[in-house]
């Protein structure tokens, strides 16, 4: 006697579901064509809003190209601005002082905020709030408040106690860069470790691995693509940093964003527009960067824009 087995019969697909009963699949697609008009408008102010505040940076990178003497009046589309760079003394000198001071108050800020990050990551407590109201206190203090503040500061130490390291302007320019950017490091790191399990760390010492070799292998891997994020938003937060440079700087060490400033006077030319392309490249390159090593790390999309706000 031979059983059949009974095969398990195909549904047919069921209907395309509409958001009413008894629509066909033709009203639905009509359905879907017919967008309300507010979405219209929404998308159109919201275009327009782009455009208003993306619009000076493309004037500003077309105007790079412009030969003629002033930024204002357009005479010929070249690379001369570009050339000027290298050619005069005074672009230069403050090109290098703005990428110098940035470089190095990059480096302090990552080091002081890494190790500010990991503290209040893993030994919480009471402090840990007082600490983030200390570093939320520097970042909402307007800069003009901590510039006003640092020049007689840094004249004391240097003239009063006689401190002549406090007199050179690369160490003044590098001490008012990094104070903003420890903030935003010691967030990064933080924002990053918080996330983390702490259980590697634990079997390291359960291990009886040394607590430097537990920090060494276990926690900066861990925090690791926050570190490289910080260094990099550091570095472009102080190529861009006005007015603590113009308050603390002294002769001889004006970085660029101060030698923008006091060419208001005579005339903006064009090779201020090449070396603002140049930076905004360096800018946009930077981002890319910090994006690509978090996501290499394993972060979302959303991981990213947390790690990037701190929060």
């Amino acid at each position: 006697m031979t059983v059949q087995q009974s095969q398990p019969q195909q549904q047919a697909p069921a209907p395309e579901q509409s958001k009413g009963p008894g629509m066909t699949p033709a009203a639905v697609r009509q359905h879907r064509r017919r967008r309300p008009w507010s979405d219209i408008v929404l998308n159109v102010w919201g275009v327009a809003v782009f455009a208003f505040l993306f619009a000076p940076i493309v004037v500003i990178i077309l105007s790079s190209f412009n030969v003629g003497r002033l930024l204002v009046s357009w005479q010929a589309f070249g690379f001369d601005s570009f050339l000027a760079i290298a050619s005069k003394p005074a672009i230069r000198d403050a090109v290098w002082i703005s990428v110098q001071t940035g470089f190095i108050a990059a480096i302090v800020a990552t080091l002081l905020g890494t190790l500010a990050g990991i503290a209040m990551a893993r030994h919480p407590g009471k402090w840990v709030w007082w600490f983030l109201g200390l570093l939320l206190l520097v970042s909402v203090t307007p800069e003009i408040v901590d510039a006003v503040a640092l020049l007689p500061w840094m004249v004391f130490l240097g003239q009063d106690l006689g401190l002549a390291i406090f007199n050179d302007g690369i160490v003044r320019l590098v001490v008012g860069h990094s104070l903003f950017s420890v903030a935003v490091v010691s967030y990064l790191v933080r924002a990053r470790l918080v996330g983390q399990d702490a259980q590697l760390e634990e079997a390291s010492a359960d291990l009886y691995a040394k607590p430097f070799n537990t920090f060494r292998r276990v926690t900066l891997p861990l925090a690791m693509p926050a570190v490289l994020a910080g260094f990099l938003l550091s570095f472009t937060l102080s190529l861009d940093n006005t007015v603590i440079a113009a308050f603390v700087q002294v002769s001889g060490t004006t970085p660029w964003p101060v030698y923008v400033l006091s060419a208001l006077r005579s005339g903006l030319r064009p090779e201020i527009a090449a070396v603002s392309t140049i930076m905004l490249v360096l800018t946009l390159i930077a981002l890319g960067l910090v994006a690509y090593v978090l996501r290499r790390a394993g972060d979302s999309a959303a991981d990213i824009a947390r790690t990037m706000s701190g929060g």
